[in-house]
């Protein structure tokens, strides 16, 4: 016997009633173009509000530089005599212009975290843009944010007896923004992975310190035992520091033996890297940890 039960009839509109169409744009270039303007203007714009992160980004790269380099330079034989003067403060100038760059880039990831937990990038994620122009607007917006937090350092350059010429300190400021473009890359890469802040600044802290430490930006990279030595040439912000460090005495007026002494650059078993290889180094890298950011977003829920 054949059953008679309907199925429930679907709801239908009624008739003359209007439908809403949703319309969204194709992906284009022009799109995500556009998405990466607006995910860095919103970089820009939270670094800009939060004075109290624009301040606390400062403090340790001015207490290396002024109070370590100043209080340091009276127990350390920084050259003299007939071949000339080389003040710490002056030695140090270039690291710590990477530093300060180093710490703002690789905090800016943090974002990502931040909005993670409250839902925003999910949102962003489901937009009809592509995750790459995502990533890059991120990785530029930090590198952008980190370049202008390390101009205010640069802009003390007077203090550590390094000249202001205007040369001198565009280079600075380019060499600034390949670092910190290549550095945000690694923190995005690490923030795609990680689900809380808390996680994220310890690993962070964990990262950074050595990075810094082993990096030359606080000592000269001639004469290290062969296991420090290693390590400072694995280092990626070896690259970055030692470019900034030689278009500095490029412009001091030292000797060529100080200049041996402080300004060894990085060698590979007694071969000196050209600067211009380092930059490249550091350029690849910059592309290749944006690269793997951007396959992390697309595994992303």
């Amino acid at each position: 016997m054949r059953s008679t039960t309907r199925a429930p009839e679907r709801e239908r509109a009624p008739a003359g009633a209007a439908v809403v169409r949703v319309h969204v744009p194709p992906r284009s270039v022009r799109h995500d173009l556009r998405a990466v303007r607006i995910v860095l203007y919103r970089e820009l714009l939270r670094f800009w509000r939060d004075r109290m992160r624009m301040v606390s980004g400062l403090v340790q790269p001015v207490l290396w530089l002024l109070v370590m380099g100043t209080g340091l330079s009276s127990l350390m034989a920084t050259g003299g005599g007939p071949m000339g003067h080389v003040d710490l403060k002056t030695f140090i100038f270039p690291g710590v212009c990477a530093m300060s760059v180093m710490f703002t880039a690789m905090f800016s990831a943090s974002s990502i975290v931040w909005d993670r937990e409250f839902g925003f990038l999910r949102e962003m994620l489901v937009a009809p843009v592509s995750r790459a122009a995502i990533v890059v607007g991120k990785c530029v917006g930090g590198a952008v944010v980190a370049t202008l937090q390390g101009t205010v350092i640069v802009a003390l350059a007077g203090l550590a007896g390094v000249p202001y010429d205007p040369l001198l300190i565009l280079e600075m400021l380019g060499l600034m923004f390949l670092g910190a473009l290549a550095l945000t890359g690694f923190g995005v890469v690490l923030a795609a992975r990680i689900q809380t802040m808390q996680s994220f600044f310890g690993v962070m802290q964990m990262a950074m310190m050595p990075m810094m430490f082993l990096s030359g930006a606080l000592y000269p990279l001639s004469g290290l035992p062969t296991w420090l030595s290693v390590l400072t040439r694995l280092n990626p912000l070896t690259y970055a520091v030692d470019p900034l460090r030689q278009a500095v005495f490029r412009y001091l007026n030292v000797s060529p033996e100080l200049a041996r002494v402080f300004n060894p650059g990085v060698t590979w078993n007694g071969w000196r890297v050209p600067v211009g290889l380092e930059i490249l180094l550091v350029v690849v890298m910059g592309i290749g940890l944006m690269t793997v950011a951007i396959l992390e977003f697309r595994r992303a829920d």
